[in-house]
Order: structure tokens, then sequence, then C-alpha cells
């Protein structure tokens, strides 16, 4: 089970999700090569040994990042999983690297620096499941 993020280059007037206009296309984010040469460069310790996927591990978490084997590629999900609320950083510095926006698809809307409701939300219905409840 994971905390699953979008990652996509959308317009930063955009406040909400609900503010993408019927037919919208985001632009792509590049070719393969290039995100992956930008998530190299700002992630030491990322593995992007697939082309397809790539792996982050910190302390008490760890990200898959889904690119996709299509290029150019137009957006990353990423799957997140663990504890700590120092992930955030992390997600949000992935994000800067390509040049997205975070949207939480759990809560339907964009992700703010800083904002924790959504992390603790998956946490507290996974420790849930977990235990049974």
């Amino acid at each position: 089970m994971s905390w699953c993020l979008l990652l996509l280059p959308a317009p930063a007037e955009f406040a909400s999700v609900d503010d993408f206009p019927d037919g919208f296309a985001s632009p792509v984010l590049g070719p393969h090569q290039q995100v992956r040469a930008a998530l190299l460069g700002r992630l030491p310790g990322i593995d992007l040994s697939d082309s397809a996927w790539g792996h982050l591990v910190g302390p008490t978490w760890s990200i898959e990042l889904n690119l996709g084997s299509e290029d150019p590629v137009d957006s990353i999900m990423l799957h997140v999983r663990g504890a700590g609320d120092d992930v955030l950083e992390v997600v949000f510095a992935i994000a800067e690297a390509v040049g997205c926006r975070v949207i939480d698809i759990s809560e339907g809307d964009f992700l703010a620096p800083g904002d924790t409701s959504g992390w603790h939300s998956f946490q507290g219905y996974r420790n849930r499941v977990t235990r049974g409840s």
C-alpha cells in the first residue's frame, strides 16, 4: 500500500485541480534522458537503473518513481511508503527537479509544501487496514 502522488507540469495560476479546463493537455516534462538527468542531478542516492522506474530510500520511507516507458515523459507517479514528514521535502525536491506540481491522488488536489494532512491521513488509513480495524 502506498500514498500516490502525481507530478504534472501544471500552471501556477491553477489553485486547484478544478481549475483545469476541459481538454487541458499539460506540456511534457521532456525526453526520458533529460528527465532522468534532472533527477540524478538533484537526488543523490536515487536508483534509476530501470528506465521506467526509479527508487529512493530514506531513513524511514521509500519512494518509487514511475516515469513510464514512453518518450517524452509527460508525468511521474510517486508511490510513497513508510513514515516521517521529512519525505515531503524529498517529494517537493523531485517535483522541483522536473518542473512539476504535486497532486495528492487520495485528496484529489494539489499538495502544498508543508501540508502534511494527506500524508498523515494515508498513514492513519494504512494503520487501520494493517490492524484490521
